[in-house]
């Protein structure tokens, strides 16, 4: 049964989703912005955020809140829900059909409970920490792929670390060596609602932000699979001490080893710190 804070978690999630289904039709007369280099936020984005905190404000009035768009703010002391109201931005601007909605409950930099929600394929997981993780109440595990061969992995390339391409690109050449292939998805917080219900292996990713990872992070853990950085570190706080991007990679706990592994011995991990 899931947690009280789950179902609002839920209901939040679904009203963002409902803006952004809204304004599926109209990608040409909404208003965008470029964040940073190559990344970019539009209107629906934001107002898709505010539907979900709304939400959330009924049952946590106290509730503080960090968003990919509003940033930091609300009560102090209670709860910190950390939001993305639209991961896979440019896919949605694009009209590419894969993106999702992101919400988790983080308490001392660590998520509680989570839900990512896909509006399209009207997909829900959640979890709450030492529940489990469940995918329309089917509950879900990492694969049993003992190791990197035949996998399917899942990155990213992050717009604001192109520098650091000609070492990803490296990582890449040398897993597939090995691996069956490498998909890159636009949605980090999917990507690890994937690995958890063991559709992609592993996944690997840096310069993600807490709003893109915290549910996925949790997902993870909770089907069974293991999340830290590129050298097997903890993957540091999920709350407003760690706005900053960071490395993640995840997988089972044996594959996610010899992935390590390879991102170490390629040069990726000392090229992103």
């Amino acid at each position: 049964m899931q947690k009280p804070v789950v179902n609002v978690m839920v209901k939040a999630a679904r009203a963002a989703g409902g803006v952004l289904l809204r304004n599926m039709n109209r990608l040409d007369a909404i208003n965008v912005v470029e964040k940073d280099r190559l990344d970019y936020a539009s209107e629906v984005d934001e107002q898709a955020e505010q539907a979900a905190i709304k939400e959330l404000r009924r049952a946590y009035p106290d509730a503080a809140f960090l968003g990919e768009e509003g940033g930091s703010h609300g009560g102090r002391g209670g709860a910190l829900f950390v939001i993305d109201p639209l991961d896979g931005t440019s896919n949605y601007l694009h009209g590419l059909p894969h993106w999702c909605v992101s919400i988790a409950l983080v308490e001392h930099g660590e998520p509680q409970h989570a839900v990512v929600f896909d509006p399209l394929r009207n997909e829900l997981f959640t979890a709450s920490r030492g529940s489990g993780a469940v995918l329309n109440d089917r509950r879900i595990r990492v694969s049993e792929r003992k190791d990197l061969s035949g996998a399917l992995l899942a990155t990213g390339f992050p717009p604001r670390e192109r520098e650091r391409a000609p070492a990803q690109l490296e990582c890449v050449r040398e897993l597939l060596r090995s691996i069956e292939d490498i998909r890159r998805t636009g949605s980090a917080a999917l990507d690890l609602a994937y690995v958890a219900c063991g559709r992609f292996d592993g996944y690997f990713e840096s310069g993600v932000k807490p709003w893109d990872i915290a549910a996925g992070v949790l997902l993870v853990r909770e089907a069974g699979g293991r999340v830290c950085d590129f050298r097997g570190g903890a993957t540091g706080p999920l709350d407003t001490r760690g706005i900053h991007g960071r490395a993640l990679l995840a997988g089972n706990q044996k594959l996610s080893a010899e992935l390590q592994k390879v991102i170490v011995q390629s040069g990726y991990a000392a090229a992103v710190g």
